[in-house]
Parts: C-alpha cells; sequence; structure tokens
C-alpha cells in the first residue's frame, strides 16, 4: 500500500471526520477522539507550494483551497430520517446536555415513553434468561420477553441514544452496587441489570424494521449498541454477527471493532471473521489491532503496520501498536525508544503509558519511571494508566503495599483495566498472600481471556502452593495463547516433572527447545543471535538441556541424558565448541558466541565426571574435574572428586580407561 494521492487523502480525511461528527452526536467519545486522531495523522491538506505571506497586497494565489469543513451536526441522506431529526432537534439537545452531564436516566426520559422507563413494572418484572458463555444462540434469543413495539416513533439518531443513555445508566448502577476491591463481599458478579430491557427493545425494533422490509436503510449504530449488549449477556455468536453488520453500515466507528476484538480468542477465530468484513481500510487497522492483541508479532504484521503507517505516518496509535509489538517480541530497547519518542511529541497523552511502564521496571529504569510517574501524575492523576505507572514505580522500590494502593485505586477508576489486576497480582505474591494473587489473576482472565500472563501466574500461583495438576491446566492455557515463548514450555516441562511424568515432560522441554529459536531473529537485546536478523548462532538453553538430560536419567536412558549433558556444554562455546575448521587466530569475538561458564553447565560438567566414573573412564572425569576447579563453581565437589580419581589412579597403577 502505497502513500494516498492528494484527493484519496481528502476523502479519507473528510471521512474520518464526518465519523468524528457522527459519534460525538451519539456521545461515543472515545471513538471520536481515535477517528479524530487518526485524521490529523494524515498528511497535510495545505499544498507544498503555499506561501503564506504578510504582505497585504499578496493575492495568495499560490495557496490550495482547503476542504470544506465538517457541520457541527451531520447531514442524513435519507428523507425521512432527516426530516424526523429536524422535528427532535430541541429535545435532542436537551437529551445530549443530560448525557454530557452523566445523567443518564434523565437523557433517555426525553424520548422513550413511561412504560420503558427503568421504574416500569413491566421491565421489572422479568429475570434476564441464563445464557451459556461461547455458546451460539438462534436469532429469536429473546423473542419470547419481546412485546409489540410500541416506542414512539423516533430517529435512528434519537433511539440509539436514548438506548445508550439506559446502557450508561446500568453501567453506573453496577459500579456503584460493587464492592470495594477484592474486598469481602466482592465476587465480582454485579450486573448490568438493563441488558435484558435493552435486548427485548432492540429486537423489537429490528424485527418490525425487518417485517416491513426497511432493514436496507439501517445506519449500523443500533447494531453496534445490539451487539454490545449481547457481548455482555455472553452471547457471543449473536454479538459478533451484529457487530459484524454493524462495522460493514458504520466502518469507523472504533468503538464496535473494539467490541468486535474482544470477542476473538485466538488467531483461528480471526481468520473465519476477516472474509466476513468489509475489504477496507479498517478492515487491515483492524486485523492489525487483534494480531497485536493475540501477541502475533511476525514479519506479516510488521509489514501490514509499515503499509498503514504509509497512509498515516503521524497516528500515534500505529506509533503505539509497533512499540507493543516490540513488547511481546521482549525486543524492550526498540519498544522503550519508540514510547519515549511518543512521549516526546506528544507529551499530555497517557494512552498506553502503562505499557510502557512496563517495558521500565523490566528494563530496571528506575530513573526513567520515576519521571514517567511524574509526568502522568501531573497531567491527570486520576487516570488509570497513571495509577499503574506509579504501582510499577513503588514496586520497583519494592514497596509492595504503596504499590497494590494505586492498582486498587486504578481499578477503582475503571474495574476493566486489566493491567492493573495483572499487575496487583504479582504484588500480593510479592507478599506471599496466594489468595488474594489468585483472585487477582483470575480477574485478569475474566477481563481479557486472551492475556497470556495472567494465565501463566495463575500457573505459577498453583505451583508454589505444590498444586500441580493445577497449574500445569494453567500452563497449559498460557501455551496455547503463546506457543513460541519458550518459558510457557519449560513451566509445563517442570510441572510433569513433579507429577512423575519424565516423557511428557522431555516432549515439553523440546518444545520450549523450538520455541527459544522464535525470538532470536528479532534483533532483541536478550538474543543470543545476531542482530542481522540471520538464524540463530546455534545457542540453546543450557538449563532446558539440563532438564532434558536429567529426564533421560530418570527414565534410566543414561546414555541419552550424557549426550545432553555433552550438549549442555557445548553452549557455553556456542558454535566455536563444533566448529572443527575454523582458522586459527580469527576474530575471537565471532567464534564465541556461547553462554559461557554457568551454574548449569558446572552441575552438567559435575553429573558427566561422575558419570565418567562409573563407566571407567578416569582420565576423562579427571578432566572434567580439573575444569571445575577453574570454574569456580561446585569447587569443593571438585575437589573430593579429584582427591578419590587420584586415590583410585594410584591403586590402580596409573591413568586408565580414558576413552
Amino acid at each position: 500500500m502505497s502513500a494516498l494521492n492528494k484527493a484519496n487523502a481528502d476523502q479519507l480525511r473528510n471521512k474520518l471526520l464526518d465519523a468524528v461528527v457522527k459519534c460525538s452526536e451519539r456521545c461515543l467519545y472515545q471513538s471520536a477522539k481515535w477517528a479524530a486522531e487518526l485524521a490529523t495523522s494524515l498528511p497535510s491538506p495545505v499544498s507544498s507550494n503555499a506561501s503564506f505571506e504578510t504582505d497585504a497586497d499578496s493575492s495568495m494565489q499560490n495557496v490550495d483551497p482547503l476542504p470544506p469543513i465538517s457541520s457541527t451536526l451531520s447531514s442524513n441522506p435519507d428523507p425521512e430520517e432527516a426530516r424526523l431529526e429536524a422535528q427532535e432537534y430541541p429535545r435532542y439537545l436537551l437529551a445530549k446536555t443530560f448525557f454530557d452531564c452523566r445523567e443518564f436516566d434523565r437523557c433517555a426520559a426525553v424520548f422513550l415513553p413511561p412504560d420503558a422507563s427503568p421504574t416500569s413494572p413491566k421491565f421489572r418484572t422479568r429475570t434476564p434468561p441464563k445464557a451459556s458463555k461461547g455458546k451460539a444462540k438462534d436469532a429469536s434469543l429473546y423473542s419470547s420477553l419481546t412485546p409489540s413495539n410500541d416506542l414512539p416513533i423516533l430517529s435512528q439518531k434519537s433511539l440509539f441514544l436514548s438506548l445508550y443513555a439506559r446502557y450508561m445508566s446500568g453501567e453506573k448502577r453496577k459500579e456503584e452496587e460493587s464492592e470495594m476491591i477484592l474486598g469481602p463481599a466482592d465476587g465480582g458478579s454485579a450486573v448490568n441489570k438493563e441488558l435484558v430491557s435493552l435486548s427485548r427493545i432492540l429486537e423489537g425494533w429490528f424485527s418490525e424494521r425487518m417485517a416491513k422490509g426497511m432493514e436496507g436503510s439501517n445506519q449500523g449504530w443500533l447494531e453496534y449498541l445490539y451487539g454490545t449488549v449481547l457481548a455482555k449477556a455472553k452471547t457471543e455468536e449473536d454479538a459478533k454477527m451484529w457487530l459484524i453488520k454493524s462495522v460493514r453500515l458504520a466502518p469507523f466507528n472504533w468503538g464496535a471493532w473494539l467490541e468486535l476484538a474482544q470477542l476473538l480468542s485466538n488467531v483461528e477465530d480471526l481468520q473465519k471473521v476477516i472474509p466476513k468484513l468489509p475489504q477496507n481500510l479498517m478492515t487491515l487497522m483492524f486485523h492489525l489491532y487483534v494480531s497485536q492483541e493475540l501477541y502475533q508479532h511476525t514479519e506479516p504484521v510488521h509489514q501490514s503496520l509499515t503499509e498503514l503507517e504509509r497512509v498515516f505516518p503521524e497516528s500515534q496509535f500505529l506509533k503505539t501498536q509497533r512499540a507493543l509489538l516490540y513488547y511481546h517480541s521482549k525486543d524492550f530497547e526498540e519498544a522503550e525508544s519508540i514510547f519515549s519518542a511518543l512521549l516526546a511529541s506528544a507529551p499530555y497523552r497517557i494512552d498506553s503509558l502503562d505499557h510502557y511502564s512496563n517495558i521500565l521496571y523490566v528494563m530496571s529504569n528506575r530513573p526513567k519511571l520515576a519521571f514517567l510517574a511524574q509526568v502522568t501524575t501531573a497531567i491527570d492523576k486520576f487516570r488509570p494508566e497513571t495509577c499503574c505507572v506509579v504501582g510499577n514505580y513503588y514496586s520497583l522500590k519494592s514497596e509492595h503495599e504503596k504499590a497494590i494502593m494505586y492498582f486498587r485505586r486504578a481499578l477503582t477508576l475503571d474495574r476493566r483495566f486489566l493491567t492493573a489486576w495483572t499487575l496487583m497480582g504479582h504484588e500480593y505474591l510479592e507478599m506471599k498472600n496466594t489468595h488474594a494473587a489468585i483472585e487477582s489473576y483470575r480477574r485478569a482472565v475474566d477481563v481479557n481471556r486472551k492475556d497470556y500472563r495472567a494465565w501463566y501466574s495463575l500457573g505459577q500461583t498453583y505451583e508454589i502452593l505444590e498444586m500441580h495438576f493445577y497449574a500445569l491446566f494453567y500452563y497449559q492455557r498460557a501455551a496455547s495463547l503463546r506457543p513460541y515463548d519458550p518459558k510457557m514450555w519449560q513451566a509445563m516441562g517442570q510441572c510433569y516433572d513433579k507429577i512423575d511424568k519424565p516423557v511428557q515432560s522431555i516432549k515439553a522441554y523440546n518444545r520450549a527447545l523450538v520455541a527459544g529459536t522464535y525470538y532470536e531473529p528479532r534483533n532483541s537485546s536478550f538474543s543470543s543471535g545476531p542482530s542481522t536478523g540471520e538464524p540463530p548462532s546455534g545457542v540453546m538453553d543450557p538449563e532446558i538441556l539440563y532438564q532434558i538430560a536429567l529426564m533421560h536419567e530418570k527414565l534410566s536412558n543414561e546414555d541419552e541424558a550424557a549426550s545432553y549433558m555433552e550438549l549442555t556444554l557445548a553452549q557455553e562455546e556456542g558454535l566455536a565448541a563444533i566448529s572443527d575448521d575454523e582458522e586459527e587466530g580469527g576474530d575471537e569475538g565471532e567464534r564465541t558466541g556461547g553462554t559461557g561458564v554457568t551454574n548449569t553447565t558446572s552441575k552438567a560438567r559435575m553429573w558427566l565426571a561422575r558419570w565418567e566414573v562409573k563407566r571407567g573412564g578416569l582420565q576423562r572425569a579427571m578432566e572434567l574435574a580439573n575444569e571445575l576447579c577453574q570454574d569456580g563453581v561446585e569447587v569443593e565437589e571438585a575437589k573430593a572428586l579429584i582427591r578419590d580419581l587420584r586415590a583410585r589412579m594410584e591403586a590402580g597403577g596409573g591413568m586408565r580407561g580414558g576413552r
């Protein structure tokens, strides 16, 4: 995808600006903000030949005319909808004013009849049906509850605003009824009590439109609301269907794309949905976002992002996606540099800075994290992102109580803020409060079941409690979300070892070895391979090799165990240990790409020395024991082994048994 020409750029800008107006009219302010930022990231509409002269006599003939500016209210091409909107204009302004003042019930009451109000017995006598999570429902989900559609004749814009106000009123009451974060009565069971009535109203409205053959004039906004309501009610397949209808009719409503993204659990779900979506720029943007959420930091995803950046060269959203892709691939240096540049270019933008603080925490960059905490606190101390940044700062200082206080504050502001749940679980784990840690991680999974960190942390917590079957289940979930992360498979191998399943443990460790090469070509600062994007240098994780050797020892396969122990030792030198034809006097830095001496390789050397003693290879055992003394690890055991070997040699009349 090449950069747009001026005409196409102007057309795209006008569509985005029109989306800003339409989203603002319906009080979808986050979607409006996203579209406005994207519109301003396009190349400037003013010609590069423009010369803004200060001379009063200048004719300004070199300045291209600016595109027309959208009006405050959008126009409607449907004459019937336009007529209704004109009639409702004063009441619409009143309702929107109530919504902006967060008086949601008053907003809904402007247009909805009394029997559709929250105080009506007609809407309070029924309870919501129990919906199975992820189970598809037929199209008549609430047909048994659907009364005749007795709504007044309203434009789609006014009806959306009224019903959306009802939805927000229910969300507000749900927050008010919720207990203190992880308090004694906080079971996370508070629900939006308006969902059933909203489903009934929307079901009736769509049924009536379909019966009259008017579904062709739908605008997509009520479809978005219906999909959101169904998603909240865990009717996910129907929610996907309605959200897909919405994005086909109103493609620049980013909120609908986000709701659809939350319903996709894996790459297979994404591949099933893509053919049903409109083939336009927004679908490409959606594919990029979901791929990043699913940790698919592959070369095609980076290429897709590069193509989008050619269209929106100044998009802070796309730059953030790039940084998150590097973050997921563990290239923290590159991710940090992008976030640092974003902070310099947009110093008042707090979005996604909680991820930036995570990166600084992992890098142990305390000065920058302190600076970030000061900046975000000065801008808005009551944003969840700010609270997470400050919480990470205190966590890095090992002040875990203060960190938990700030993560709680973030969740008080937004109970669905995923980062805060996960980080609070980490802090509770540091304080050995495993019960609170498990509950925090479970809440994180409830918010976003695609978050591998919460699944992995649940496994770690249950492993601490020595509940290895539980830990194995959660590690398997984490590995399914992040199959190319060796840490996931290594944890599974350890669990299989603890439950005495060495064969499965070996399989898991082998998967970890394969996965360990995935990050190498990504030019990661944690990579042992070259930084040129070439294949890795052949260095494998010695700890995984050592564990595989121990599993073979458990299976009484000592020859195989010895071969893995030798392979563990070979990782000290990398390819240099197995490259016999290299020229002498070459660059030593190119030949030694290994790990050097580590505790693991020293343990492998000791195991091999004892194995050689057992099989009579005293000379080889003596060489290994002397190397152990030079390593500075296992020195006392190595000296004891040397004394034993000397005694054996003297008793046997000299060195024997060398292979």
